[in-house]
């Protein structure tokens, strides 16, 4: 890779790194920098893309959403914090949310935590609990999903 790019190479590098996949301001921003872009240029670039619909934080969050729940089966919360992470706003958070409809959001909750109860090895009622519940959690779904859940499951298991 060469060190410096002329204005024109960089929207074009660039653009074809939009166009692959969504990105959000944060990493076009960390790439240009990485291209030895100054502050101004990136800004210049950045102004370009949005015009040009390369960049989109609005189609990027709900890209991202849809995503990570289909394909990492991961809950609100988790999707949240990563949003906000890459620096997207409660508003555009609260639109992407919006992009999984609530039967799906259930159905994967329901399928991944009998999926997840069922391969755990636990012989021990509190360790196989506190196993389920921490994976839950970390996957992102509500506290009180995951409580009224692992008792159900309980339940079913006597």
């Amino acid at each position: 890779m060469k060190d410096v790019f002329s204005i024109k190479e960089a929207i074009h590098k660039i653009e074809h790194y939009c166009a692959y996949q969504e990105r959000c301001h944060q990493e076009v921003e960390q790439k240009l920098r990485s291209m030895k872009m100054d502050s101004d240029e990136i800004d210049q670039i950045i102004a370009h893309l949005i015009q040009d619909n390369f960049l989109n934080e609005e189609r990027f969050a709900c890209s991202f959403a849809r995503g990570k729940h289909r394909m990492k089966h991961w809950g609100k919360i988790r999707i949240t914090n990563e949003l906000k992470f890459r620096g997207i706003n409660q508003t555009l958070i609260t639109i992407a949310l919006k992009e999984i409809s609530p039967e799906e959001y259930y159905t994967t909750f329901d399928t991944l935590a009998n999926r997840h109860w069922e391969s755990t090895q636990e012989k021990n009622t509190l360790k196989k609990r506190k196993k389920f519940c921490d994976f839950m959690l970390r996957r992102g779904f509500e506290s009180n999903l995951v409580y009224e859940k692992v008792r159900e499951l309980e339940t079913s298991d006597q």
